[in-house]
């Protein structure tokens, strides 16, 4: 063969080689892939069953913000027998969420931003534009048709002072007959109105006229209350919600239902709409910042005669659910400050207490929904790794399981022997089907993230368990790189959940793109559901009870070491990472393993005596632990379980993420992480993202979602390649 020959020959081998791998890249699961994600939700089926009423999150460039994208929520309308495409119902730059369907199934109920205030509208499949309903100054949503839709209820929120201040919601100028803990005052006398001027130089009542109009202008907040951290912020306000009716007519006046200085929500019609069922606080006297109780009340709809159906001094009861003939109740109930799964009950809306009965199911629950004839309630929980849809049984108290533990059913719906769902799984993040109410039959109705998912090469979770020290059977999944060629050896990432109640599995969605991720980028994957998560029962969920380090870093660390056992994982090229609960666990190893080359923790705990004090979720640490801080039979333990008593140890590369605006954890935890490793002269990065809360990985700004994936990634490879 001559030269010429060899030459070309050579020239087309590396440029098919070149291409082949171009193509085989181009299959795989992208950074950006994260912005095709379309989020179905809010499923409503119409009163016959035939079509379903369903929002669609997308993510979209922000033509205001250069480079910047923005969620877009709208209302789209199918077929459930898939006859035709789902038709987009709603559009325009406001989201649309939260329809429901007139009992003619001739309109929708929707609610929409209207002049900075979420609002009603109403949509007429006659035709024609979407008709604001309500213009309620404080707003309105969580809209419930009565059974002749001539009536809706909806649930609006108002802070303290706007209720005090308002002469239609509190026509006596009253006050709280709880105490609004304002050291010096009596019987909240403070907060009755007064005529005096605002005057720094004048008398005692001008200077404190004048101090309140300083908090008016946001120049302080003065903090009284219990509960004042947000997600994102500080406040001394106490917020109130109330429920209120009105006619399904533009210009009809609306009425408060739950008047007085309470919270009251989730309200529905029953008695074929002569009275209303909704839930609210269990208390008028106890301060809404103090209160974890919650009853579930009746009134008559003229607004009358209020009773109280259940409540019980320690528990709340909620997640009420009305049944189709308006005679029927399903919700749930569990103890306050305790860890432990709520209980599903059922009882006769003209009952009491006495006429409750429960079904045990040892799984949390969301979504109740009953089926048309008042004998089954339908409810997805999160069990063995997947979002389980269940029916209960009311007569013979039996829970069937209805879908598997490879997926993830979220929002769902059950009308005319029609069951439609929006389901999690492997090969589809997200995605509409129908079934009938066995969820027998499965269709799937959209193709939103089928259409992009289906030409990608993806990895398969494998599911493995052991038991572990306390004899709990562990579960855990192993992903390997995308590309995988057998005799080959890869780096392996150790994922770890947050909660410390949450579950991870093939149907938790959030995760999907991560996983996929990584894969894609040569990485194997594993990840474990320790001791301590959710969907495994109430004794394993309370099994790190005082003990969130040790017992599951075992159980997580064992996942990865039957992982490393199977001959294919580069035992020198092992990663780390969590968030939240799951960044405590990383930097509890981190203190007490050298296994690991390179690690990642998200805005985590690392000291549970400074978390008590600045995080939202405090309450965790005396539900725990036991106790508080600075009680003496409690504070060796709460310091012995906090990583940052172990941070000397701490010798492998940690790149540290938290959001600024982050009060659920609270970012002062990875300052005192990063400054203390930084002392130690360790090898640290840390990273703030301004303006993000804990929320920054599922909901928050997409270029901070993609920044925080992109530095763990390249952090990892500064140390593993």
């Amino acid at each position: 063969m001559n030269k010429k020959c060899m030459a070309f020959l050579l020239f087309w081998w590396v440029s098919f080689s070149y291409g082949y791998a171009q193509q085989q890249n181009g299959n795989l699961v992208q950074i950006t892939d994260m912005l095709k994600i379309k989020q179905m939700g809010s499923v409503a089926l119409s009163p016959d069953g035939k079509q379903v009423a369903f929002t669609v999150t997308s993510i979209e460039p922000d033509a205001a913000q250069k480079n910047e994208f923005k969620y877009v929520t709208q209302l789209y309308l199918q077929p459930t027998n898939g006859s035709a495409p789902a038709r987009q119902l709603t559009y325009g730059t406001s989201n649309s969420t939260q329809p429901t369907w007139s009992p003619d199934g001739k309109q929708l109920a929707f609610v929409r931003v209207a002049e900075g205030k979420a609002q009603i509208f109403l949509l007429s499949f006659a035709g024609g534009e979407p008709v604001q309903l309500t213009k309620f100054k404080y707003g309105a949503s969580q809209p419930r048709w009565s059974p002749n839709g001539q009536q809706i209820l909806f649930t609006s929120g108002f802070a303290l002072r706007e209720l005090l201040a308002d002469s239609l919601l509190n026509p006596g100028r009253d006050v709280p007959r709880w105490s609004y803990e304002k050291p010096g005052f009596f019987q909240n006398e403070h907060l009755k109105p007064t005529t005096s001027k605002a005057n720094p130089d004048g008398s005692l009542a001008e200077i404190r006229t004048y101090l309140d109009q300083n908090e008016k202008d946001n120049k302080a907040k003065v903090i009284n209350q219990l509960s004042f951290q947000e997600e994102s912020t500080t406040s001394s306000s106490i917020n109130l919600s109330h429920v209120f009716i009105m006619d399904a007519k533009p210009g009809a006046t609306p009425k408060d239902l739950t008047p007085g200085f309470v919270s009251s929500s989730n309200a529905q019609f029953v008695n074929n709409g002569q009275q209303v069922v909704f839930e609210g606080d269990a208390s008028a006297e106890e301060n809404p910042t103090r209160a974890l109780e919650n009853s579930i009340y009746i009134i008559n709809a003229n607004g009358s005669n209020l009773k109280t159906l259940v409540s019980k001094k320690g528990f709340s009861y909620n997640g009420v659910s009305v049944s189709p003939s308006g005679k029927m109740l399903a919700f749930q109930y569990s103890p306050v400050m305790q860890v432990a799964n709520p209980v599903l009950a059922v009882m006769p809306v003209n009952g009491s207490a006495a006429n409750m009965t429960s079904i045990a199911y040892d799984r949390t629950k969301s979504n109740l929904t009953w089926d048309e004839k008042d004998r089954t309630v339908y409810f997805v929980s999160p069990s063995n790794g997947g979002f389980v849809l269940n029916r209960a049984d009311v007569k013979s108290k039996k829970v069937a399981q209805l879908t598997d533990f490879n997926s993830g059913v979220n929002s769902f719906d059950v009308e005319k022997g029609q069951l439609v769902f929006v389901k999690t799984e492997v090969a589809n993040p997200n995605e509409l089907y129908s079934a009938n109410t066995d969820a027998k039959n499965t269709k799937r109705l959209t193709s939103f993230n089928h259409d992009w998912v289906k030409d990608k090469k993806l990895s398969q979770p494998e599911k493995h368990t052991f038991t572990n020290s306390k004899g709990q059977t562990v579960e855990y999944w192993v992903m390997k790189p995308t590309n995988y060629v057998a005799g080959q050896k890869y780096p392996l990432l150790l994922e770890i959940h947050g909660g410390p109640t949450a579950m991870w599995g093939p149907g938790e969605g959030s995760m999907w793109h991560e996983y996929q991720y990584f894969a894609a980028k040569g990485y194997g994957v594993v990840y474990a559901n320790p001791r301590g998560s959710g969907g495994y029962g109430e004794e394993f969920m309370r099994a790190n009870i005082k003990d969130w380090g040790a017992g599951p870093a075992s159980d997580v660390l064992t996942a990865l070491d039957k992982t490393v056992a199977e001959g294919w994982a580069d035992t020198s090229k092992l990663a780390i990472t969590g968030g939240s609960y799951g960044g405590y666990l990383v930097s509890w190893i981190l203190g007490h393993d050298k296994r690991f080359k390179a690690a990642c923790s998200q805005r985590g705990v690392y000291d549970l005596t400074t978390f008590f004090g600045e995080g939202n979720a405090w309450r965790l640490v005396p539900n725990y632990f036991g106790g508080y801080p600075w009680e003496a039979e409690h504070k060796a333990i709460i310091q012995s379980e906090s990583p940052f008593t172990y941070v000397q140890n701490i010798t492998t590369p940690l790149i540290i993420f938290h959001g600024e605006n982050d009060l659920r954890t609270g970012v002062i935890q990875s300052e005192m992480l990063y400054k203390a490793l930084k002392i130690l002269n360790r090898p640290v990065e840390y990273v703030r993202h301004p303006g993000a809360t804990h929320e920054i990985t599922r909901t928050g700004n997409n270029r901070q979602r993609i920044d925080q994936m992109l530095r763990t990634y390249e952090f990892f490879e500064r140390y593993l390649r």
